[in-house]
């Protein structure tokens, strides 16, 4: 049974409780006195410059109650109605209605069709994959879709790949990147036929046996070479990027199967070790041709000649030869969460368009189903700005007090417990793997340990958290706290402070200010 929390308005000019549940909200004398901000975080935004004018608080307890379902008590407000810029937190809106409306187990499917004929192990025509907006077409998943294709009895296909994107709106896959940075892998935009990210990941280090550099890459494409120029130099591993160089020759747009060059020039520190540099140099139809062309050449099939991959539509008297369908949205939401996946929570809100109006998905259709979501449980945000679902965005906002109402109804839903274990750990994995660990090992003598999973969000001026904390006493509150000021780089301490006073209880309100 799908129930709501929302929150009341004040009853007092200085107290105000929320209290969410589909069938009761109760009032308790206790809850009229709740503290603003905590000393140890007002002094960490004061030491960081940041005005509490800039920041946005809100905290409850949530407790079960009789019925079964979990009820909401105030424990601290501070501006929680302002709407603010969420940066990554706003994934937990896509991710939470994500889950509730298609479901944990729902799976993405890449269409295979042909216009030709499997004669004697070849397949003698085009293929045309038609995409569905698969956030997680990775080389793994290649490797099993060329193994179904050639269950079909092909060993040898003799013509071209033509790319189906129809499933979007050419305008969700313009590369809009709002900081500039259109070779990051964070800002790679929307894709029916996404691969990889579109992302080549190459990782560099010394190699184990000499003194020279190793350099790998993933996924395997099938034009591409390395020209490794770089020098080993005896320096530390700190900003070891600031000395490399890449160049990626031939420019390859319009020529999808033309051989590539990645040249890294420069010096890498003999102290590193595997690191990691992520590029994205390619257009979607060179990077998808020549990706699903080597993953076919290590699957063992042959070209009669290397495909031109093309953007074509599904002719109406092509044939589908396989369906394949992509890893469960369980799985796909706890990448979104816990390392903050842009294009795969983009890719969601477009699937909930998709689904549920139709194609070409556009995100304001997107939007409209999670507006439809959130009206049928309850909740109205009427501060609430869309624009992509990732928080990747200047426009987006949402309240600290809404986000909360989301949280305290994921703990009615069905989905509840796979949204909450999709966050990131304090001290254990995902964007909070560093955070608390000083903390945290204060409780480690406790038989049953506190913890944190919390979301995290960053942008230029933006810093914000939004989840769940089970104090030493077994409470568990959701909070929220978002900053939107030019110093909210600073102020990741007075996150850190807001979840410590949690994980402790929180102090008595004469100590709150």
């Amino acid at each position: 049974m799908k129930s709501f929390f929302q929150r009341l308005l004040s009853i007092a000019a200085s107290a105000i409780w929320l209290g969410i549940c589909l069938f009761a909200r109760n009032v308790n004398a206790e809850e009229l006195n709740s503290p603003q901000i905590p000393q140890a975080v007002m002094t960490s935004l004061e030491r960081s410059q940041i005005p509490k004018e800039a920041v946005s608080i809100s905290v409850v307890e949530i407790e079960p109650s009789r019925t079964g379902k979990f009820l909401a008590k105030n424990v601290l407000d501070w501006r929680s109605d302002v709407a603010m810029n969420p940066a990554s937190t706003m994934k937990l809106l896509t991710t939470l209605s994500g889950l509730d409306i298609l479901g944990p187990q729902y799976r993405w499917r890449t269409n295979v069709y042909t216009d030709g004929v499997i004669r004697q192990g070849a397949l003698k025509g085009n293929l045309y994959l038609q995409g569905t907006g698969d956030p997680k077409l990775i080389p793994e998943e290649l490797v099993k879709m060329m193994k179904s294709l050639q269950g079909l009895g092909i060993q040898k296909i003799d013509g071209n790949l033509f790319f189906d994107r129809s499933a979007y709106a050419s305008s969700v896959m313009e590369h809009n990147a709002i900081d500039g940075e259109s070779l990051r892998a964070y800002n790679v935009p929307p894709d029916p036929l996404l691969y990889a990210f579109r992302t080549l990941a190459f990782q560099l280090g010394k190699s184990r046996t000499a003194d020279f550099i190793d350099i790998s890459y993933t996924p395997a494409l099938s034009q591409l070479k390395i020209d490794n120029q770089l020098q080993l130099i005896d320096r530390s591993c700190d900003n070891w990027k600031n000395n490399i160089r890449f160049n990626l020759s031939p420019d390859s747009e319009g020529n999808t199967n033309q051989p590539l060059i990645a040249q890294f020039s420069g010096a890498l520190p003999s102290t590193c070790r595997g690191v990691n540099y992520n590029v994205v140099a390619l257009d979607a139809n060179t990077f998808l041709t020549q990706g699903f062309a080597a993953a076919w050449e290590l699957s063992g099939g042959s070209w009669v000649q290397p495909p031109l991959g093309k953007d074509g539509t599904v002719p109406l008297a092509a044939r589908l030869l396989l369906q394949f369908e992509g890893i469960n949205l369980a799985d796909d939401v706890v990448d979104i969460n816990k390392y903050s996946n842009n294009v795969m929570a983009r890719q969601l809100l477009l699937t909930l368009a998709l689904e549920k109006m139709g194609k070409p998905a556009t995100t304001t259709n997107g939007q409209l189903v999670i507006l439809s979501w959130l009206k049928k449980n309850g909740m109205d945000f009427p501060d609430l700005v869309i624009e992509n679902g990732s928080g990747l965005s200047r426009n987006e906002a949402i309240s600290a007090s809404q986000m909360n109402q989301l949280l305290i109804a994921a703990r009615n839903l069905s989905v509840g417990e796979i949204f909450y274990n999709s966050l990131p750990i304090a001290g254990t994995d995902g964007t909070m793997r560093n955070r608390l660990m000083t903390q945290l090992r204060k409780f480690l003598h406790l038989k049953k340990k506190p913890e944190v999973r919390m979301k995290t969000g960053s942008l230029a001026d933006v810093r914000a958290i939004s989840g769940y904390v089970v104090s030493k006493s077994g409470k568990m509150y959701a909070v929220t706290s978002f900053i939107n000021h030019p110093n909210a780089w600073r102020g990741l301490e007075a996150h850190d402070q807001l979840l410590s006073w949690l994980l402790e209880d929180g102090p008595e309100p004469k100590h709150a200010r």
